[in-house]
């Protein structure tokens, strides 16, 4: 799966790109640079890939569609594609440049050499684009058959059945089942190569500087991939990672104005297929851009008509070209523009900052943040460094300004000019978030303007000192920017795999048989498990019928708080294999277990408990709460079920010995850096015991017991903190008696994620072959002889 999700796939959008990007060159006169085939190909598989899901009856022939577009490309503009090919030179740096963006982008991933995607659970949006990729390819924009009493259903209603921008779900979803691969493990790679293309735009703005051979290479990556695009790429940013690069080629065609601007009408194809497709992914937010990029272009249109040297009856053709062909490309957006216009401005104003803890720092967008996360805030040396390079970067941009004023780079100092003046009206009108999105946004634009300040310096004199100071400035902005990547991509957790290829399993052997409900917080389930009408009680929607029991979004999972009459609308709960927790009613029978889950299944006609006592399992349970249950049994003809917790030997973390630097949290223990905890423990019969680890563990721990390897636990995350990630147990024979337990954390490694998550809250042995907790019935009349125990819970229950 990871050759086919982060080698195959990217290939397979390669081709369709660039055969689509060709079939626009053929439709537009010919005219376009090969550098811009691949954006302009993305531009028309979302016009195309939007259209075909607005007509849903069509909807699954998307992904033959985008083939179909693409081969049309190809055979009608062989001409074009062959002459691409002969250019060895040319098509060289055409390919090597957004190979090595799409590897730095993705690096994570291809590092971890499994099929995962990074900075997981950062920014859980990327659960709501997976869930709607697919159902947009399987039903199209068609939201009157949805089951909105769960979180399945609710998700897609609130997301796409109110305008939701969708542009590059659809493509995404859509190439993606041409090579049928999961898409959660076609995300990262997906928005990889999606700002691999912004390569080729950017290339040309780069050359119109002034730069040449390495200096331009150089240059685009840097431009690319500046630290706050790379961190936003890593959280799966999908909408603003599609966008950017439909923004930069915005930029490159009114640039190239002169090329296309006096051509035939169909000049104006790529412009509006390029404005359509951000309007498409990003919202009408992007408006803002596109419009004005439009008005520098009619700007000079009546420039031209001024000093007569274009008719009227010609620019008119042209405008109106462009309207109607971007009119089409974006047609379900702009049918309800009302939805649009209203999604644009719940989130321009919102006042909730997402994942932010704060609003971002203006010089981030100057393409250096020598900090693990763009959100925080870089400390000591570190931050030192990251000054010193914004100061350069600035100077930089300064001079790269009076360079293209003094070159006469009009056309492009304008369209800079315009672009930053979007990003300050959107910093001067908008709230936290959607600041932040506009930083993203704006920094390639100032980070090619800084590079404008190298072209300067090579260009101002040969003289051996000004070269060296080019040089410089060249180490300082890219090797600033590269610099800054490397710390993300040191701290980027990965998803775990394991975990979510067993929940892939789960959806094919139980499909069909829910509404379900998820007994943990992790909303990528509900793509994971998308034919079993999920319902999560601590996700953002949470099942209508748990509306009095819901927690907060992200809140503490308790199954006891829930009462049994509820519980009956759901044949299947799927919970997280933990000891710890708690089992459900005696309704349900446990059907299978696995490494992470267990599902548990509702016996047909079992009746609902009258009463379900949680105890908790912990301290013995006294005779007065017992006798109480036991009179309403005899009362109402019942029974009483107890469910008796497993065995269970803790390890006190806090006392063990252990690093000062593996410091004390709320639970368990923050570990930094290398080093080892030991403790003594007893176990109370010798056979075969299970080693549970819960907590958050990116970077492994080695386990050994009494000196012997038992084995490693790491890239194993979970959903939230206040909810137990415990991981797959480690198997052990112990004999009776005292023990010692080690857990080791090396030293550095270029491993990706190793300067992630590590958080250890708690350790615990339970017996193997032993179920995880025993029913046990109890006519009301012997009520006596549970008195003194501990339970997990009592039931009252009928038959």
């Amino acid at each position: 799966m990871f050759i086919a999700t982060a080698f195959a796939y990217p290939i397979v959008l390669a081709l369709l790109c660039l055969g689509a990007g060709v079939l626009v060159d053929r439709v537009s006169g010919g005219f376009l640079p090969s550098a811009l085939l691949p954006a302009l190909g993305v531009a028309a598989l979302i016009a195309a890939s939007q259209l075909s899901t607005y007509v849903w009856p069509v909807a699954q022939a998307t992904p033959y569609l985008l083939a179909a577009i693409a081969a049309a490309g190809f055979v009608l503009g062989r001409t074009r594609a062959m002459a691409i090919a002969g250019r060895v030179q040319a098509t060289g740096r055409l390919i090597v440049l957004p190979v090595l963006v799409y590897a730095i982008a993705l690096a994570p991933v291809l590092a971890a050499a499994r099929p995962t995607f990074s900075s997981y659970l950062v920014l859980t949006d990327s659960a709501v684009h997976l869930l709607g990729a697919n159902y947009l390819i399987e039903h199209g924009q068609h939201y009157a058959n949805l089951d909105l009493r769960n979180s399945y259903g609710e998700f897609i209603n609130n997301y796409y059945n109110t305008s939701y921008p969708s542009g590059a779900d659809t493509l995404f979803g859509g190439s993606a089942r041409l090579l049928r691969i999961p898409l959660i493990w076609a995300y990262q790679p997906f928005n990889a190569f999606m700002l691999a293309t912004a390569t080729g735009p950017v290339w040309l703005l780069v050359r119109r500087l002034g730069l040449r051979g390495g200096w331009a290479a150089l240059a685009t990556v840097t431009t690319t991939v500046p630290a706050l695009v790379y961190g936003y790429e890593l959280i799966g940013s999908i909408k603003e990672i599609t966008a950017l690069p439909m923004m930069l080629t915005l930029g490159a065609l009114a640039v190239a104005h002169r090329e296309w601007l006096r051509r035939a009408p169909a000049g104006t194809i790529p412009f509006a297929l390029a404005a359509a497709a951000g309007v498409s992914a990003l919202g009408v937010g992007f408006g803002a851009w596109a419009f004005a990029t439009t008005a520098l272009l009619l700007l000079v249109l009546a420039r031209e008509l001024i000093a007569r040297r274009e008719r009227l009856s010609h620019a008119m053709l042209l405008l109106i070209t462009g309207a109607v062909v971007a009119l089409l490309s974006a047609i379900p957006t702009w049918r309800n523009i009302a939805g649009s216009l209203q999604i644009a401005k719940t989130i321009a104003a919102t006042s909730n900052p997402g994942n932010l803890t704060k609003s971002l720092n203006p010089l981030q967008v100057l393409g250096t943040w020598l900090s693990a996360s763009y959100r925080f805030s870089p400390t000591g040396t570190a931050l030192q460094l990251t000054d010193l390079l914004a100061a350069i970067a600035l100077l930089a941009c300064v001079v790269g300004a009076i360079h293209i004023i003094r070159a006469r780079h009009f056309a492009l100092g304008g369209w800079i000019a315009a672009m930053l003046g979007v990003w300050l009206a959107a910093t001067a009108y908008s709230t936290t978030w959607v600041d932040a999105k506009a930083l993203m946004l704006s920094s390639p634009l100032v980070v090619l303007l800084a590079w404008g300040g190298v072209a300067a310096l090579r260009a101002s004199s040969s003289r051996l000192v000004i070269q060296m100071a080019a040089g410089l400035l060249a180490l300082a902005l890219a090797g600033g920017a590269l610099a800054s990547n490397a710390v993300q991509y040191h701290s980027s957790d990965l998803a775990p795999t394991g975990r979510y290829e067993e929940l892939a399993s789960l959806n094919s052997r139980f499909a069909g048989r829910g509404p379900t409900l998820f007994m943990d917080f992790d909303e990528y389930a509900m793509y994971q498990l998308r034919d079993l009408d999920l319902g999560g009680v601590d996700f953002i929607y949470p099942p209508l019928s748990l509306t009095g029991y819901v927690m907060k979004h992200g809140g503490v999972v308790d199954l006891d708080g829930i009462s049994p009459a509820v519980l009956e609308a759901y044949p299947l709960i799927i919970t997280r294999r933990d000891p710890e927790a708690s089992r459900p009613p005696s309704a349900y029978d446990l059907a299978w277990q696995g490494a992470y889950y267990q599902v548990w299944v509702r016996r047909p006609r079992a009746p609902v408990a009258i009463e379900h006592a949680g105890l908790g399992g912990l301290t013995p349970v006294q005779c007065p709460l017992i006798g109480r249950l036991a009179r309403r049994a005899q009362a109402d003809g019942a029974q009483l079920v107890s469910a008796s917790p497993p065995e269970l030997v803790r390890i006190g973390l806090v006392q063990a010995h252990h690093p000062a630097s593996w410091r004390r949290a709320v639970i368990g223990l923050r570990i930094t850096g290398p080093g080892r905890l030991h403790s003594a423990f007893g176990i109370p019969h010798s056979g075969v015991w299970y080693v549970w680890l819960q907590g958050d563990l990116m970077r492994p721990l080695s386990v050994r017991i009494d000196g012997h390897e038992v084995g490693s636990v790491g890239e194993q995350l979970g959903g939230d903190a206040l909810n137990p990630n415990t991981m797959a147990p480690l198997p052990v024979h112990l004999s009776a008696g005292r023990h010692v337990l080690e857990l080791t954390r090396g030293g550095f490694t270029l491993a990706p994620g190793d300067g992630g998550l590590s958080q250890l809250d708690r350790v615990f042995f339970t017996p193997a072959g032993v179920s995880d907790e025993t029913l046990r019935t109890t006519p009301p009349a012997a009520w006596h002889s549970l008195c003194g125990h501990a339970y997990d819970w009592i039931e009252v229950v009928r038959g």
